[in-house]
């Protein structure tokens, strides 16, 4: 009797792997499409030692001076010591100042320093360089149509 390892039929070394039905889940190619957005990010802007997630949490502080760090907690699906840490980075990187909040001076506010306005307007412009290329064979519909239904996905997140 032929032991499996000896019965194993094996695949030439060039030859494609068959994914079974990896290619037809919505999972999968999110994920691809993530590596290659996140690997695109940080081609552009690695030196600059902003990733994604520190990008957004820059634009939503300068969009709402004053924000708490348990509405930022909220708006960027971060826990609060997550966020906390987060934080901590920024300010150490002086990009970002925690003040006590007004309405309540047991929380934190936050606001971008003029250091962080300074880098967040590089990073727009890197940014928006970066959503260029990867929607380079996209038309602008097709654009439109891709967030709209990405919005879909998860709407109890928004």
């Amino acid at each position: 009797m032929n032991s499996p390892a000896r019965t194993r039929r094996t695949r030439p070394a060039d030859a494609d792997l068959d994914l079974g039905v990896l290619p037809g889940l919505i999972g999968y190619q999110l994920r691809l499409a993530q590596i290659a957005i996140f690997r695109d990010f940080n081609a552009a802007l690695g030196a600059l030692e902003v990733s994604p997630g520190l990008f957004g949490v820059l634009v939503i502080i300068e969009a709402n001076p004053g924000l708490k760090q348990t509405e930022l907690a909220r708006a960027t699906h971060l826990d609060r010591s997550t966020v906390v840490s987060v934080i901590d980075n920024l300010e150490r990187r002086g990009l970002v100042v925690r003040r006590s909040a007004v309405s309540d001076r047991r929380s934190n506010a936050l606001e971008l320093t003029a250091e962080g306005s300074a880098l967040l307007k590089k990073l727009r412009r890197l940014v928006a360089e970066h959503e260029k290329r990867l929607a380079r064979q996209l038309t602008a519909a097709e654009q439109a149509t891709l967030v709209r239904l990405l919005q879909k996905i998860l709407p109890e997140h928004r």
